[in-house]
C-alpha cells in the first residue's frame, strides 16, 4: 500500500492545497469524494468561519478530509481549539514552528503534515513529531521558501534526510508531474493551481480565467523583503516591482499591499489591483472542471506514464 493513501484513509495519494480564498468546504468535500484529501484553506479564514466549513464539509463527505493553518495565523490558538472540537483528523501546518502545535494536534488523535521548503525544515519537522512532510518547490503559488529550490532538486533532498512520508507539491498539476515526483522519492503530491481552476473553488470567476489564460513567464515570485510569494503579473505587481527595483524598504512595500489585496484579487475578482497567487503551472492549465474530472485525470496520466515508464528501455 501507498504510504499516503494508508496514512490518511484515501483510494489516491493525491492532496489538494489548502489554498486561501480557493479551498473551502465545496471544493475540499468534492476532491475527498472522489478518492484525494481535500483540505479547507484556513488562512482566509476568521475563527467562525472555519468553523462553518468544516460543518458543512462533514454533511457533504464521509471520507476523511483536512485543514491547512498557517502557524502564523492572529488566532492560530482559536482555530486550533475549533479543528479540536469539531474532531478534524488531519491538519497540515505550514508558515511556522511546527514544534508549537503539533503535540497538542497529535495528543489529540490528529494526523499532521507540515509544509517546508528546505530539508532542514523537514529534519526539524520530523523531530517534532510530524507524520509527514509536504516538501514545496519554488514553482509554487502562494508563499514561498526564501530557499528558491525547484521542486526537481527539493524533493530528492528532503527525501535523503527524512524517514517520514514526502508529498511533493509546486509545479504539479498533471500526472506526469505527479509520476516525476513519485521517480523522485515522493510518496504523494499536492495539488494547488489545478484545483483552482474548478466550479468548485470558492476563487471569483474572473481570477479562475486568469489562471487558464496565463502562460510561462506570467507568474514572478515578489515580496522578498517580506513574505515572497509567486503573483501574477498585473498592475499592482508592477507597483511592487517597481518599489522593490527603486530600493523601497519593508515599510514601505508593507503600505503597498495594504490591507486585503488577496481578497480583492482572487475572491473579489480585481484583476488589476489585487494580489493572485498562482503558481508556475498555470501554464499547463487550459480549461475549468470539476474537481472530480481533474483528479481522475492525474490519476489516470499517472497510471498511464508508469506503463509507459516500465516499457522504457533505456
Amino acid at each position: 500500500m501507498n504510504r499516503i493513501s494508508t496514512l490518511f484513509g484515501i483510494q489516491y495519494p493525491i492532496v489538494q492545497a489548502g489554498m486561501i480564498w480557493a479551498s473551502g468546504w465545496r471544493l475540499a468535500s468534492a476532491v475527498s469524494n472522489a478518492g484525494g484529501l481535500g483540505l479547507i484553506g484556513a488562512g482566509s479564514m476568521y475563527p467562525d468561519v472555519l468553523r462553518h466549513h468544516i460543518q458543512r464539509c462533514k454533511e457533504a463527505t464521509n471520507k476523511p478530509f483536512g485543514v491547512n493553518v498557517p502557524l502564523l495565523y492572529p488566532d492560530i490558538e482559536q482555530l486550533i481549539n475549533i479543528i479540536l472540537e469539531e474532531k478534524v483528523q488531519v491538519v497540515f501546518t505550514s508558515a511556522g514552528n511546527p514544534k508549537t502545535w503539533t503535540p497538542v494536534l497529535k495528543a489529540a488523535g490528529v494526523k499532521v503534515v507540515h509544509v517546508v521548503s528546505s530539508s532542514a525544515f523537514a529534519l526539524k519537522s520530523e523531530a517534532a513529531g510530524v507524520d509527514a512532510v509536504v516538501a514545496e518547490g519554488f514553482e509554487a503559488g502562494g508563499h514561498n521558501g526564501r530557499e528558491e529550490t525547484t521542486t526537481m532538486v527539493l524533493i530528492p533532498a528532503v527525501c535523503e534526510k527524512v524517514q517520514i512520508p514526502v508529498i511533493a507539491a509546486g509545479g504539479i498539476g498533471s500526472g506526469r508531474a505527479m509520476a516525476a515526483a513519485f521517480a523522485l522519492g515522493a510518496s504523494g503530491v499536492q495539488v494547488g493551481s489545478r484545483f483552482v481552476a474548478t466550479p468548485e473553488a470558492s476563487s471569483h470567476i474572473n481570477f479562475k480565467q486568469a489562471v487558464v489564460n496565463a502562460r510561462e513567464g506570467d507568474t514572478m515570485l515578489s515580496l522578498k523583503k517580506l513574505t515572497p510569494v509567486r503573483l501574477i503579473k498585473n498592475h499592482f505587481y508592477e507597483s511592487v516591482k517597481t518599489a522593490e527595483d527603486s530600493g523601497a524598504d519593508p515599510d514601505t512595500l508593507k503600505i503597498l499591499l495594504g490591507r486585503a489585496r488577496a481578497k480583492t484579487g482572487m475572491f473579489e475578482g480585481n484583476l488589476e489591483e489585487g494580489e493572485l497567487e498562482i503558481g508556475q503551472v498555470s501554464a499547463l492549465i487550459h480549461d475549468i472542471k470539476p474537481a472530480a474530472e481533474v483528479l481522475e485525470d492525474i490519476w489516470k496520466e499517472f497510471q498511464t506514464v508508469r506503463k509507459q515508464l516500465g516499457d522504457l528501455v533505456i
